[in-house]
């Protein structure tokens, strides 16, 4: 998987899913006497349509069931979930399923209004996504060898496309260059549809798009790729090899999806929590529904995702401070 920084598992196929006729109606008691859960319980996440708030969906699908209360997602900005539920009541009631932007947007911007440490119960890993290194047909490259070789070759001279600033596909190129030692122009889109496009066009040269957005580009010739940004071989993208064992040792950059509560949530809630969620993730019908979006599956401890939290944060925070990268 991610070895020891990401020390979570991906969970096996072929488990029953989770459904209705499972739900156990079980309360918990929170330590004081009180049962839980005895209404339904929000799960704050990112605006609608992209992976938080996928995410977020399936699993309020999957545990309203088993805990037998109705799981609802409240879509709020990016900017605001973690402030938001910092700050609710530490009770079970309020959850937060984000993604690496929770833990890096304090190293991108000033004034953030939570700690991802300090003001959190972490529950789960709940996913991962991966980029791709693509390339348009026209760079003379076919490896990532080959790639590192043309643009050492020509620095300054290949041009790469991202989103914004701190995005998934700006941070991977971003390493790539520190990690390679290679020297690649950015050209800044306001997302990844755009930046894509002109990938496409030929406008520019170089991209590290997510699965969902490079792969039917690469299926129908229109883009290359050359290997994946996870530390080994993913199942996103079968038969590309990892960037990582193709010429930049090391190298990983992806995208790691987690359920949290607030601090100071009761130990028995986060235990139950945290049992109906990799409960739910073992299950064949939750793998699938999450490859179709682009996201392997992982199951974890709370104390596993606080460690690759941290060590994230140790890795990413020192390349976006030594890169200078601040958010627009």
């Amino acid at each position: 998987m991610l070895k020891a920084r990401f020390v979570a598992w991906m969970v096996p196929l072929g488990m029953m899913m989770l459904g209705a006729g499972a739900a156990s109606s079980q309360t918990t008691s929170t330590g004081s006497g009180q049962a839980y859960p005895t209404k339904p319980v929000r799960i704050v996440t990112a605006p609608a349509g992209a992976g938080n708030d996928y995410v977020a969906r399936v699993i309020a699908q999957g545990l309203s069931g088993s805990l037998g209360q109705q799981l609802v997602v409240d879509n709020r900005p990016a900017g605001i979930v973690g402030e938001l539920v910092a700050k609710a009541p530490a009770d079970g009631y309020t959850l937060l399923a984000i993604g690496s932007v929770l833990w890096l947007t304090p190293y991108l911007q000033d004034g953030v209004a939570y700690d991802p440490v300090k003001n959190f119960s972490p529950i789960s890993v709940t996913g991962r996504s991966v980029n791709l290194l693509v390339v348009h047909p026209s760079v003379a490259a076919n490896t990532v060898r080959e790639f590192i070789a043309l643009a050492k070759s020509k620095p300054g001279h290949l041009n790469y496309a991202a989103g914004g600033t701190g995005a998934s596909n700006h941070l991977a190129a971003e390493l790539f260059k520190s990690m390679a030692g290679v020297d690649l122009m950015r050209i800044s889109y306001k997302g990844s549809g755009p930046a894509v496009n002109d990938l496409v066009s030929g406008q520019v040269q170089v991209m590290f798009p997510t699965t969902a957005a490079g792969l039917p580009h690469v299926k129908s010739g229109r883009l290359r790729a050359l290997g994946v940004t996870s530390l080994k071989p993913s199942a996103l993208a079968p038969g590309l090899p990892a960037v990582a064992e193709s010429g930049v040792p090391g190298y990983e950059s992806v995208v790691m999806y987690a359920l949290f509560a607030p601090a100071k949530t009761p130990v028995p809630i986060v235990k139950r929590l945290h049992a109906e969620l990799v409960q739910f993730l073992r299950s064949a019908g939750a793998t699938e529904r999450f490859l179709n979006a682009g996201i392997e599956v992982v199951a974890s401890s709370p104390g596993e995702l606080a460690t690759a939290m941290q060590s994230e944060m140790t890795r990413m925070g020192k390349l976006i401070k030594d890169a200078g990268l601040r958010a627009n």
